[in-house]
């Protein structure tokens, strides 16, 4: 027991029993925490019923409302460590991100990586399913956050990751500020400007096929501005 993926879930009933299945068939022992916001689809009714096939392996939390991306993963962060899990993951439910790359991921860390990150923007990686347009704004606010910030990360706002509990145990997760894509960018930061290793492994991320994004103007706005706050951090 020392893997934990997180999912994050808001109205995520076409997908979210896909997900848990096949990242339970993956070898590795992989553990899963459903963080869901109140769902109204009845996202969190399906994964109680899954509960009773995997009692083990399949956790819950249920939130009262729409919080965030980033206390969501909070939350589950600070699960997983009272918990004793020694890999964090933190994966969307939406398959943009293919579960078997979770074994790279936890193969960077348990080679040497602090946080191993699946980047889209390093060589082997790839977008798959995206508009023009979004790539462009992804790609540039990817390079606006390296130029700002001097982090060597090419894909800063991305969303699957393995962290180890050290790092987790290190960051001070109650001072972390921010909420949407901004969350990814500074927990990485966090991690960085302690001297924790970061490793990318290229993925091929593809956009949802089922469900509805949570993309929102307000969410790359705090990301914009969110970068600059971020130079004023310590160690």
């Amino acid at each position: 027991m020392d893997k934990l993926v997180i999912i994050p879930t808001y109205n995520e009933k076409e997908n979210i029993e896909k997900i848990i299945r096949k990242v339970f068939s993956l070898t590795g022992g992989f553990h899963i925490l459903v963080v869901d916001d109140g769902s109204p689809d009845g996202t969190a009714d399906i994964v109680k019923s899954l509960q009773a096939e995997f009692p083990q392996q399949l956790h819950l939390v249920q939130r009262s409302g729409k919080l965030g991306l980033g206390t969501a993963y909070i939350h589950g962060f600070k699960w997983a460590l009272k918990e004793g899990y020694q890999y964090i993951f933190e994966m969307d439910a939406d398959f943009s991100h293919n579960p078997e790359d979770l074994t790279r991921l936890y193969e960077a860390c348990a080679n040497g990586a602090d946080v191993s990150i699946g980047s889209r923007y390093v060589r082997g990686g790839k977008v798959v399913n995206w508009p023009w347009d979004r790539v462009f704004i992804s790609k540039g606010g990817a390079m606006y956050t390296k130029v700002i910030t001097f982090m060597p990360v090419n894909d800063p706002t991305a969303g699957f990751v393995c962290y180890t509990a050290k790092v987790l145990k290190t960051i001070p997760l109650d001072q972390v500020q921010f909420i949407g894509y901004a969350f990814q960018i500074e927990m990485k930061y966090r991690a960085w400007k302690l001297g924790f290793k970061l490793k990318e492994v290229p993925i091929t991320f593809i956009d949802r096929k089922e469900g509805v994004s949570k993309m929102s103007k307000g969410i790359v706005k705090e990301a914009m501005y969110g970068v600059w706050k971020m130079r004023k951090f310590s160690k």
